[in-house]
C-alpha cells in the first residue's frame, strides 16, 4: 500500500512538473513574438494568455503540495481545475482561429492586416516555401585614393532574381551605422524548401 502510495505521489509531482514547465515555455514564448519580435496581441490573444496565469501557479503549487505530501483528493482538484481551465481555452482558441481566418465574425482587433496571407484554401495550395539570406561583410571597404564615396557595391542586391531582371531589391541600409551600405560587399543566399506531405493532403 505504501508502495502504491509513493508511485501515485510521483505521477502526480511528474505531472505538475510537466504542466509547470510546458505552461512557462508558452508564457516566454508569446513574451518572446510580443516584446522580441514586435507582434501586439489582439483581445483574444490576450484573454488566451489568462489560462496559463491560472495554470501555471496552480501546477507549482499542485508540486510543492505533492512533494510535501498534499491530500490526494486536494491534488485531484487541482489537476481538475488545470483541466477546466485549458479546456475552455481551447474552444477560445478555436474560436480565436474562426476569427482570424474568416470562418466568422469576432472582435475586429483580431482581424486586423497582418499580410497577404490568403485564405485556408489558398495555403493547401502551398507546396515549397523561398527563403532568401543577404548576408553583409563585416568590414567596411575604404573610398578610392582621392575619392570620398565607396564603390565596392553600386547596386543594391537582388533576391529572387530568376529568370534575370525580375528580382526583388533590397533595402540594406543600417540605422545608426556610420559607414555608407556602398563600403560593403553583398552575397545572396537562396533555396526553395518543399513542404512534405502535400501530396496527402485532400484535393
Amino acid at each position: 500500500m505504501q508502495i502504491k502510495s509513493r508511485s501515485l505521489a510521483a505521477n502526480e509531482t511528474g505531472a505538475a512538473a510537466v504542466i509547470a514547465f510546458l505552461g512557462l515555455l508558452t508564457i516566454g514564448g508569446f513574451f518572446f513574438f510580443q516584446y522580441g519580435l514586435g507582434y501586439q496581441p489582439c483581445p483574444l490573444c490576450l484573454e488566451q494568455r489568462n489560462a496559463f496565469y491560472v495554470s501555471v501557479p496552480l501546477a507549482a503549487l499542485l508540486l510543492l503540495g505533492a512533494g510535501y505530501g498534499a491530500s490526494r483528493k486536494v491534488l485531484l482538484l487541482g489537476f481538475a481545475v488545470i483541466a477546466l481551465v485549458m479546456l475552455w481555452n481551447a474552444g477560445l482558441s478555436a474560436y480565436h482561429a474562426g476569427v482570424e481566418w474568416g470562418f466568422w465574425k469576432g472582435p475586429t482587433d483580431c482581424t486586423g492586416p497582418v499580410g497577404n496571407l490568403g485564405s485556408a484554401g489558398d495555403w493547401l495550395n502551398v507546396v515549397a516555401v523561398r527563403i532568401a539570406i543577404v548576408a553583409r561583410s563585416r568590414e567596411v571597404d575604404k573610398p578610392a585614393t582621392g575619392g570620398t564615396t565607396c564603390t565596392t557595391t553600386t547596386v543594391a542586391p537582388l533576391v529572387f532574381d530568376q529568370p534575370a531582371g525580375t528580382g526583388l531589391p533590397v533595402t540594406v541600409t543600417v540605422a545608426g551605422d556610420t559607414a555608407d551600405w556602398t563600403c560593403y560587399r553583398y552575397r545572396v543566399f537562396e533555396s526553395v524548401i518543399p513542404l512534405r506531405n502535400v501530396a496527402w493532403r485532400p484535393s
